[in-house]
């Protein structure tokens, strides 16, 4: 591990880890189900977009699997979390079932926001999830609010902010990242580097690249995360988490992660190499990385692989016919749940 000093004088670490024996068997066994599990929701959400049955936006979490599956599995349930509109894979392991979430993606009724939210804005505050947000940045200050409340109820809550590389450039960021600091507010700041803003590659968008410093200069300790390895991801946040839960503030984690996808479902994505999603599908993929290290350490067999496979296959089958099936909200819903 090596460590550089920012302006201020703390360090801004850069971690570097690859999968290690720190996870049991049953660990990374889990961790392999729930990035499938988002995978292939994803995939089916996007055949869904293209028969019609989503609206508007759609955003796929195809890629990054690794960030929020290691994310959670360093959290409690005393944690709330936000997120941008790239949000369905938050949501799955979350606890939110595949059923309500692809329903939200249909308008249906029986979605976890009454299919009035759709892809970018969903919610369960059963679960903590406060969003899904369509606004770039906005989930940053939401989630600097939301650890103010564990703050001032002392209910030893850490809030999780995602946030993407672009939304890395908005001001309220960092008038977010001072009151933080300032008020040492327990929350983790997650940049989910994907490489490109929309269309527009980091080194074309941000005059500073590493993303982990630019909470230096508010005294954030940042570090860099390999967010393709699913247990780097946990040791980080695991990290993060606990600083923040101190009472030592906030803490800044940027995940280098890739998106196979591109921005949204009308996006071609043509502004990229041609060949860059498929070396990085061949040679990075989160889920292949940790399936081939298993398998070749003896950890878990095919079989064991297998059985999750059709489990996750028949899941999202499920969600898919219960989406289809459902009804759509009453027309008397249409002005509820609106606050003038």
């Amino acid at each position: 591990m090596a460590a550089k000093k920012g302006a201020s004088g703390k360090d801004a670490k850069i971690i570097d880890n690859s999968l290690s024996n720190i996870a049991s068997r049953e660990e990374l066994l889990e961790y392999y189900r729930q990035m499938l599990l988002i995978r292939r929701f994803e995939e089916k959400a996007g055949q869904l977009y293209g028969m019609g049955l989503i609206a508007g936006f759609c955003h796929l979490y195809i890629g990054q699997e690794a960030v929020v599956v290691g994310v959670t599995a360093a959290q409690n349930e005393t944690d709330s979390i936000i997120t941008g509109y790239r949000d369905h894979g938050h949501m799955l392991v979350a606890g939110i079932s595949a059923r309500e979430i692809m329903a939200e993606l249909t308008g249906r009724a029986t979605g976890c926001s009454r299919g009035k939210g759709g892809s970018m804005h969903m919610f369960s505050q059963e679960k903590k999830f406060y969003g899904g947000h369509g606004i770039v940045g906005a989930q940053v200050a939401l989630g600097t609010g939301l650890a103010f409340a564990h703050q001032y109820n002392n209910d030893n809550g850490v809030s999780l902010a995602y946030f993407g590389d672009g939304a890395a450039n908005q001001g309220q960021v960092y008038e977010s990242f001072n009151m933080a600091s300032l008020w040492k507010l327990p929350v983790v700041y997650i940049i989910e580097n994907n490489q490109y803003a929309m269309g527009t590659a980091i080194d074309r968008h941000s005059s500073e690249v590493e993303l982990f410093k630019r909470g230096i200069s508010f005294e954030i300790i940042g570090e860099a995360v390999d967010g393709m390895d699913v247990v780097a991801v946990k040791e980080a946040a695991s990290r993060a988490i606990d600083h923040a839960r101190s009472g030592k503030g906030p803490y800044l984690l940027e995940m280098k992660t890739y998106r196979y996808r591109g921005h949204s479902m009308s996006d071609p994505a043509k502004y990229r190499p041609k060949d860059e999603p498929k070396h990085m599908r061949e040679t990075r993929d989160p889920i292949d990385h940790i399936r081939n290290i298993g398998l070749e350490k003896g950890i878990f067999t095919e079989d064991d692989l297998k059985i999750i496979d059709k489990e996750v296959k028949e899941i999202v089958a499920d969600a898919a016919e219960f989406a289809q099936t459902s009804p759509e909200p009453d027309a008397s819903q249409l002005m509820t749940d609106i606050y003038l």
